[in-house]
């Protein structure tokens, strides 16, 4: 791993600003508004979200329950694969679920073997797998069959797919379209850091100990997990989103106030802190007023149907920013 943050594949590769991430998604956005587009960007997260945790709990899958730092990796994957390519080059449920087992591999966690990972996906995604013994050379190969969304979500999507080879075959695309760049720096440890060196900071200069500082780093943690939802993490460094999470996730509580003289001593861009805690309240004002029963079929209506596949990844390589 890159130990030092500005060195690494994803700080000099994977850090835009927002208008060059519309501009990269411009051919999705010829079907979805930047709103509609945002709450997608909650639906997937939500999505990932399901099949990481809400299916350890079934029989065919007890004790698999994934990490969230597996599942913060995962959903990273599937938004920088969809800066790079366009919902109609290749499913997103596919990519969801395969960024989902690479992320498995490279947070080393336990891997669920093929058909284990495809049946707690399924218990999400109501896959119906047909019996074959086929295992396709190439995505364009693939069978043919229909993915039925859980109830909470009420639709059905129809993609290609196949029984085992699926995953190792888009696995293989995800990796060549990230540019092998897997290492990913999440805002967590930066976070928990700033938030011992705050209260560090607080006893002091005050001599009296932060109450409830327990309380603080799960509501933290929490308001981290959920920047995962909106474009921060594409457009900000790991210690500025932990940074802007606990100054939400104190206001919050009622107590951003607190932060107040020992935010004048942090050293970064306040501008850029700035702006990352708006995206972030922008999100929460969004996710609020989502109604995924209901937008959601709407949103997927709209999903292009990606009836060609991507050429084969050895076929793009003149396209790739390395």
């Amino acid at each position: 791993m890159a130990l030092d943050f500005w060195k690494s594949s994803h700080a000099q590769q994977w850090i835009f600003d927002k208008t060059e991430i519309w501009k990269q998604r411009a051919e999705d956005m010829k079907t979805y508004s930047e709103e509609e587009y945002s709450r997608l960007n909650i639906f997937w997260a939500n999505f990932i979200t399901a099949v990481a945790t809400e299916c350890a709990h079934s029989q065919a899958n007890v004790g698999c329950k994934l990490r969230q730092q597996v599942i913060a990796t995962a959903i990273v994957y599937f938004k920088r694969f969809y800066l790079r390519q366009s919902f109609r080059d290749m499913c997103p449920f596919l990519v969801a679920s395969t960024a989902l087992f690479l992320a498995c591999k490279v947070e080393e966690h336990t891997t669920l073997s093929v058909s284990s990972f495809l049946k707690n996906t399924a218990l999400v995604s109501r896959i119906t797998m047909p019996h074959s013994n086929h295992t396709p050379d190439r995505i364009n190969n693939l069978n043919y069959i229909k993915e039925f969304l859980p109830k909470r979500w009420g639709v059905a999507f129809e993609t290609n797919s196949a029984k085992n080879g699926v995953l190792y075959d888009s696995e293989f695309i995800l990796v060549e379209i990230l540019d092998c760049c897997l290492v990913v720096h999440h805002a967590t440890r930066p976070m928990f850091e700033l938030l011992e060196d705050w209260k560090q900071h607080t006893l002091t200069s005050t001599n009296t100990p932060v109450k409830d500082f327990d309380q603080i780093e799960i509501q933290c943690q929490k308001v981290v997990n959920d920047t995962l939802r909106c474009d921060v993490g594409l457009m900000f460094a790991p210690h500025c989103i932990g940074l802007a999470s606990i100054s939400v996730g104190m206001e919050l509580m009622g107590r951003g106030e607190e932060l107040e003289d020992w935010l004048v001593e942090v050293d970064t861009d306040m501008d850029k802190l700035a702006d990352c805690i708006n995206q972030i309240y922008t999100m929460y004002q969004l996710w609020r007023s989502f109604d995924e029963k209901e937008e959601v079929k709407k949103l997927m209506a709209k999903l292009p149907k990606p009836n060609t596949p991507i050429p084969p990844p050895q076929q793009q390589q003149s396209s790739y920013h390395m």
